[in-house]
């Protein structure tokens, strides 16, 4: 026991107590000044994808402003493209499944509608349509009400946080070309070690980010033929589903493959069993094949976190920042992973956090250290 004290380091331990206090204030920081916070780190995040290119632009003596305004513009046609996709796609469900009375799902919903009355005892007029009697409850009608203030709310915030990113990335890239000067100017001769920890930051969250996006790409492509060629109505509107949740780890997929069987499962019925067993294996497939086999082989070892730790910080960024922080929850977390292990007395955050091959390469290259003199 004695020995035990002896040992004990209190100063450390203190430090990690004020660490700990330190993250639980600044995650209520982060939470509270999320309109601000959040449209600065999305442009830090997409300044570190960008920046490979804006190298190799400089390398053909390409004026930077003409960089800056290229990836300014490669990033407003993707939003608008990715907006215009969304909007008809939700036109179309709106069409099919709202205004068209004759429709499939017009009478599918008004049976689940007639039984869920009957279950909960809840008044209902047969002469009037679907959408008239839900308008007639009460709650239907504050939740219909709400919802919309909600999205029009949501617009708006989208819209201005969109704004402040693009401002926020034209003055990071703008910056970066004497940061690195800032920091030899201010650290001096520690300057390696922070241009090192920069660069392996800048490598991993572009290779993520960009081996991301190819995967939730081709997830989208399969998913779209795929269910253009059984008869799934709206392909696209699930193509873009699944490309936007593949961005969060394991959660994303599975809600996606959730949602898209509970509507073929409404649009083809039991009368015919067989397209949705066909949507379901080719959802199966590409969530074996891809998510679960591909992508951690070619994403998950080069991340170097822990599947546990994935999990946690998809709720932890979730809680602090909703849907966009459980999209960037990995980015996040692999940058505060590669700052602890270029800061000695953080280092064994680094390695807690860390995966089980990233621990073994470390002790390899430990072990590797000590037999040579």
């Amino acid at each position: 026991m004695n020995k035990v004290l002896r040992n004990f380091n209190s100063g450390r331990a203190i430090f990690f107590l004020m660490v700990f206090i330190c993250c639980i204030i600044g995650g209520a920081v982060l939470k509270i000044a999320s309109s601000v916070i959040l449209p600065f780190v999305i442009a830090v995040l997409l300044a570190l994808v960008m920046f490979p290119l804006i190298i190799a632009l400089d390398k053909i003596r390409c004026p930077r402003f003409l960089s800056i305004l290229l990836i300014v513009i490669i990033v407003i046609t993707g939003m608008f493209l990715f907006g215009t996709v969304f909007f008809i796609s939700g036109s179309m469900v709106a069409e099919q499944i709202l205004d068209n009375e004759s429709s499939l799902y017009a009478g599918r919903l008004e049976l689940i509608f007639h039984e869920a009355a009957d279950l909960f005892n809840l008044e209902t007029d047969d002469a009037q349509t679907l959408w008239q009697n839900l308008w007639d409850q009460a709650v239907i009608r504050t939740f219909v009400q709400n919802f919309a203030i909600s999205i029009t709310n949501a617009s708006f915030r989208f819209v201005t946080s969109a704004v402040l990113m693009l401002i926020f990335l034209v003055f990071i890239l703008m910056e970066a070309s004497c940061f690195k000067m800032k920091l030899f100017t201010a650290f001096e001769n520690r300057i390696g070690n922070f241009d090192h920890m920069g660069n392996e930051i800048i490598r991993q969250v572009s290779r993520y980010l960009g081996a991301k996006f190819l995967f939730s790409l081709a997830n989208g492509i399969i998913y779209f033929i795929g269910f253009s060629l059984v008869g799934l109505q709206f392909a696209m509107v699930w193509a873009v589903i699944q490309f936007l949740l593949n961005f969060i780890p394991a959660l994303g997929s599975i809600t996606a493959g959730v949602t898209i069987s509970l509507f073929a499962l409404i649009q083809f019925g039991p009368e015919q069993p067989g397209p949705i067993i066909i949507v379901v294996a080719i959802i199966l497939a590409v969530n074996l094949i891809l998510s679960n086999l591909l992508d951690p082989k070619i994403i998950g070892n080069h991340v170097g976190l822990s599947p546990l730790v994935i999990l946690i910080s998809l709720s932890l960024w979730g809680y602090i920042w909703g849907f966009t922080g459980m999209v960037i929850a990995v980015p996040m977390t692999v940058i505060i992973k590669i700052i602890c292990e270029h800061i000695p007395i953080l280092e064994p955050v680094s390695v807690l956090i860390g995966s089980r091959k990233s621990v073994l390469k470390k002790k390899a290259d430990m072990e590797k250290a000590e037999v040579q003199p």
